[in-house]
């Protein structure tokens, strides 16, 4: 990203701003806002996941419970804010290498992975061998399990089965490699307002590409794609933590971003997407509204921090990586007994709610019993120690 130059009056039209490097990073803060909207986007993507077991497709109530592309879209722009506010000024210094950089954050999200996919083909290992087959078993196609288990699906291999929620992770495992550069070209760039737009530039040339030579939608593409898919997003939240970083916009701006980007979004989901004239018309006021939230939320200062946000922020991992998992088994054992017993609707329906509590207590009990221990395990090999 090149150096903006001043305006034709040779001076500079937003005050400069020292490198982050020179001056200390924000502090990073938890159990606001930003955390509150991570974890509610984590619990729509299960809702969306789930939403095809109940006795009837929740889609057809509203058009929102078809989204839950929107939900991913905030954790991939997410994803590009947190890591600038957390390590942008360490990549500037030097205090963390590119290489240590990338192994730490690979080293955050592939022992989870691993362990839930092991214990995905345990389960599907154990049905076969009771003479039954797992909840939806084309799922489990036993050759697309390699390539998911090296995170590598998204970059143009097929696997659209076994935990489909961690295509995600596999495209972020690029992004992490192009951080640092990502992460310096920001740094260049002297009008904290010119950031925005450079991001929403990106996702627009994304979107071009993604028409031009997959002939869908950027949000449309097929999981094996996952990379084109998330970089442009991961881009954007790149810009807005430099944004931020910069001090901009001021506190009284940021509520307005906030406040206007939530309106927005709901605004739009009355909306059939598939009935406008082009996608389009949908997915870029949505996306505009989603960097308008993240931004406005970023940028306020958390005074009145609540513990149980950031409780629930640190379990949207766990619920994201194992909620499918949760879905197998429990799906697996309520169809059985539908199939077996007669039920009634209403009980159906409350079978189906409890599906979600299930899936909170076990993203808790993988949190705390193995992500948690895995990575203080793991920590002192990660940090180089």
């Amino acid at each position: 990203m090149p150096v903006l130059p001043p305006d034709a009056s040779g001076a500079s039209t937003v005050q400069e701003v020292p490198p982050a490097a020179a001056r200390p990073a924000r502090p990073s803060t938890r159990g606001g806002a930003l955390d509150f909207l991570r974890f509610a986007a984590s619990l729509l993507i299960v809702l969306y996941h789930f939403g095809a077991e109940g006795p009837m497709r929740i889609e057809r109530f509203s058009q929102v419970f078809s989204r839950g592309f929107l939900a991913t879209d905030f954790f991939l722009m997410l994803s590009g804010y947190v890591l600038g506010r957390a390590y942008g000024a360490s990549t500037l210094s030097g205090r963390i290498s590119h290489g240590r950089f990338w192994i730490r954050r690979v080293g955050r999200v592939w022992p989870g992975h691993l362990v839930v996919l092991a214990m995905m083909a345990a389960l599907v290992l154990v049905l076969n061998a009771m003479g039954t087959d797992a909840h939806k078993p084309s799922r489990f196609a036993w050759d697309q399990l390699p390539v998911q288990a090296l995170l590598v699906h998204a970059w143009g291999f097929n696997s659209d089965g076994w935990n489909l929620p961690s295509w995600s992770l596999s495209a972020l495992v690029v992004c992490y490699a192009i951080f640092p550069f990502l992460w310096r070209a920001a740094d260049r760039i002297r009008h904290p307002w010119v950031l925005p737009l450079i991001g929403a530039a990106v996702v627009l040339a994304f979107e071009i590409v993604a028409r031009t030579v997959f002939d869908h939608a950027l949000a449309d593409l097929q999981f094996r794609y996952g990379v084109i898919r998330a970089l442009p997003m991961f881009i954007l939240g790149v810009c807005l933590a430099r944004t931020v970083d910069m001090d901009w916009p001021s506190e009284r701006a940021a509520k307005a971003l906030l406040i206007g980007g939530c309106v927005l979004l709901a605004a739009m989901q009355p909306l059939d997407r598939y009935a406008l004239p082009d996608e389009l018309i949908f997915d870029l006021p949505c996306l505009a509204a989603i960097a308008a939230i993240v931004l406005g939320a970023g940028r306020l200062p958390v005074r009145r921090p609540q513990a149980w946000i950031e409780e629930g922020a640190k379990l949207s991992f766990a619920l994201f990586i194992t909620h499918i998992l949760v879905g197998v088994i429990y799906w697996s054992a309520v169809h059985e007994l539908i199939d077996t017993v007669p039920i009634g609707i209403g009980w159906q329906w409350l079978m189906w709610l409890a599906s979600f509590p299930i899936a909170l207590g076990a993203a808790w009990l993988f949190h705390t019993y193995i992500d948690q221990p895995l990575q203080d395990r793991l920590a002192p090999w990660l940090r180089g120690r």
